[in-house]
């Protein structure tokens, strides 16, 4: 009797099986890539290379991955009030050139790089500051990338 009520269709019955939360992360990608300014732009290359493994948070894992070369982009907060560290942070990406943008505030930064948890509305709570940050992998390609590689061309 609730059969009837309720009949239960499987997706395999009708068509092919779609995978809908990735439609809908792509519809609100897409829209959402059409203006961006270069900190959104930053905080989503920063989110899509921590997803893929590719990102070093921190200081002492910035430092690791601009001496062995192996950052792409590095990220320091305009907030760290340690002048030796941006010293550092600076002289090695000179060194090697690698890009180095500036992010508003650690917190912004720490939150940028998942240093926070996520509440049930989707606000980040307990965020943990971050002085600096590194890109050792891109991820996937994306307009983020394109904007940001756009930005840090027209800063040379």
């Amino acid at each position: 009797a609730r059969r009837e009520k309720f009949p239960i269709l499987n997706m395999a019955d009708e068509n092919e099986p779609v995978d809908v939360e990735a439609d809908v992360e792509m519809d609100v990608e897409e829209k959402s890539m059409e203006n961006l300014d270069p900190q959104e732009a930053l905080c989503l290359v920063l989110q899509k290379s921590m997803q893929h493994d590719g990102l070093a948070r921190g200081l002492r894992e910035v430092v690791k991955a601009l001496d062995r070369k192996v950052a792409h982009l590095c990220v320091l907060s305009k907030s760290c009030d340690e002048p030796a560290y941006v010293k550092l942070v600076q002289a090695l990406c000179k060194q090697h050139n690698i890009p180095l943008l500036s992010a508003p505030d650690s917190k912004a930064l720490g939150e940028w790089c998942g240093l926070c948890k996520i509440n049930e509305e989707g606000e980040a709570e307990n965020v943990v500051g971050c002085s600096s940050a590194a890109v050792i992998n891109w991820g996937e390609d994306s307009k983020a990338r394109e904007v940001l590689m756009k930005t840090i061309k027209e800063q040379k």
